[in-house]
């Protein structure tokens, strides 16, 4: 790790902060702190101006209860790399005595009722010159899991954003495909502090009437595919790698099939000029292997950026 920590005892449960500045023309990690469960690890294997930083949990997921806030600062002309090491493991719950008490929570947005969701909330300021490239691991939520997260980016006009946001329909090889109780997603996307977009996904594996003909469960809804992800990309910074999308997204050619492609994407624009446009990518895939190579493949241009060897990290 690199950068001076601080004081957690100012930090609550699941807290942390990260400040990335620029010092002699090189990435600096001015504050770099956590609590449990979360967990930030950052090897000194970048370029000059770019951060590497891995978001983790302690005991190989986050459970029912668990709260996770972390706060990131990116400042001017320098670049932060945000990584997971393996999925996201949500669980209903653990067995063993929780390290860290935490409250039940109700999500008024969606719910009155209460529920022991797990939340992650993070906020993302990116100043002039800047660039996120958040590169995740997808979310896998285990059988009867709650899950919300609310990802919130301020950034100025002349900064970059790249957002991977996907998930997993569960563990299959345990017969778990789309038997979640809930997954919450929001992005929200503030230039200069003008909301130009805001992304919401909601899957609710509500319990089935069998009176009814009007619901069905979420497994047939989403079948066949079992991994979907969008991407979010906005700033000088992504000019070619959106060009290049673009271009490969005209080139499809629409016809019926009588079975279902292996992946399926679409791309949509929000706003109209480059300075405040964002391009958002929606991918599904009949396996997580499939959506991992195309998103490897299609954001390539992004070595130009970060290394290609840093790079590589994020679809290993």
């Amino acid at each position: 790790m690199s950068g001076s920590s601080l004081d957690i005892s100012k930090l609550q449960a699941g807290g942390g902060r990260i400040t990335l500045s620029s010092h002699g023309g090189k990435a600096w990690i001015s504050e770099f702190s956590a609590t449990y469960p979360l967990k930030l690890l950052s090897p000194r294997l970048s370029e000059n101006d770019v951060a590497i930083i891995y978001v983790l949990t302690y005991g190989g997921g986050l459970v029912g209860g668990d709260c996770v806030h972390l706060v990131v600062n990116i400042e001017s002309d320098v670049k932060l790399l945000l990584l997971s090491q393996g999925s996201t493991k949500v669980f209903k719950d653990r067995p063993q005595q929780r390290l860290a008490s935490v409250q039940r929570i109700i999500d008024h947005r969606s719910s009155n009722t209460q529920t022991a969701a797990t939340v992650q909330n993070m906020d993302f300021t990116i100043s002039s010159q800047g660039a996120l490239f958040l590169l995740p691991d997808p979310v896998t939520c285990f059988r009867s899991a709650s899950y919300h997260q609310i990802q919130t980016f301020h950034v100025s006009k002349d900064a970059t954003l790249v957002v991977l946001d996907w998930f997993t329909s569960g563990r299959k090889s345990l017969g778990e495909d789309w038997v979640l109780s809930r997954y919450y997603s929001v992005n929200e996307i503030l230039i200069a502090g003008k909301r130009i977009a805001k992304d919401i996904m909601l899957l609710d594996n509500k319990e089935i009437d069998p009176n009814s003909h009007l619901n069905s469960s979420l497994a047939e809804k989403l079948s066949p595919y079992s991994c979907y992800a969008t991407v979010i990309l906005r700033g000088p910074l992504v000019q070619k790698t959106i060009a290049q999308i673009t271009a490969r997204y005209e080139a499809i050619s629409i016809m019926k099939r009588r079975t279902p492609e292996d992946l399926l994407w679409s791309l949509s624009s929000v706003g109209s000029d480059k300075t405040n446009g964002v391009v958002v990518i929606r991918v599904a895939g009949k396996e997580t292997e499939i959506v991992k190579e195309w998103l490897k493949n299609a954001l390539s241009p992004l070595e130009e950026h970060v290394g290609i060897d840093v790079y590589r990290k994020a679809f290993v």
